[in-house]
C-alpha cells in the first residue's frame, strides 16, 4: 500500500461534479440564481443570500494574487518533496476567493499582490501559474 497523500481531497456525492471537472481541467463554481454572485467552496445554498437556488458554473481560469507565503517545511506527503513551494489565496475573475498554490513561478520574489494568474491542474486539482502573454 502506498504512503497516504495530503494532497488529493476526497469527493463526496455533492462535490463529485466539481472533482470530476477539475480532473478534466475545468475549474467550476456555485453561482446563485437568486442573487446572482458566485462562490467558492462549493456549498449547497449562496453563503451571501442562503438561498438554496444555485447551479455549477464553469470558470474563466482567471485569477488575481491576493496574498502568498512560501513554504519551506512541511512533512506531511508529498509536500515535503515540493518545497518551496508558494502557497496563496487568488480572486478568481467571478468574484469567489480561492485557497490554492501557485507554480511555475521561478522566482517567488517577483510575485505582487494583484498578480494576473490563470489556472492549471496537477493530479485533477486547481492551481494557479502566472499568466502567459500571448505573442
Amino acid at each position: 500500500m502506498g504512503e497516504q497523500r495530503y494532497d488529493i481531497p476526497e469527493a463526496d456525492a455533492f462535490t463529485r461534479t466539481y472533482w470530476d471537472a477539475a480532473a478534466e481541467g475545468r475549474l467550476l463554481v456555485r453561482r446563485c440564481r437568486a442573487c446572482g454572485r458566485a462562490h467558492h467552496y462549493p456549498r449547497e445554498f449562496c453563503p451571501h443570500c442562503w438561498s438554496e437556488d444555485v447551479d455549477w458554473e464553469t470558470a474563466s481560469g482567471l485569477a488575481t494574487l491576493y496574498t502568498w507565503s512560501v513554504v519551506h517545511r512541511n512533512d506531511l506527503p508529498p509536500f515535503g518533496a515540493r518545497t518551496p513551494y508558494v502557497a496563496a489565496v487568488v480572486d478568481l475573475a467571478e468574484g469567489p476567493r480561492m485557497m490554492t498554490e501557485v507554480v511555475e513561478c521561478a522566482d517567488a520574489g517577483l510575485l505582487r499582490a494583484g498578480a494576473e494568474l490563470e489556472v492549471a491542474f496537477r493530479d485533477g486539482v486547481p492551481v494557479f501559474r502566472p499568466k502567459t502573454v500571448p505573442g
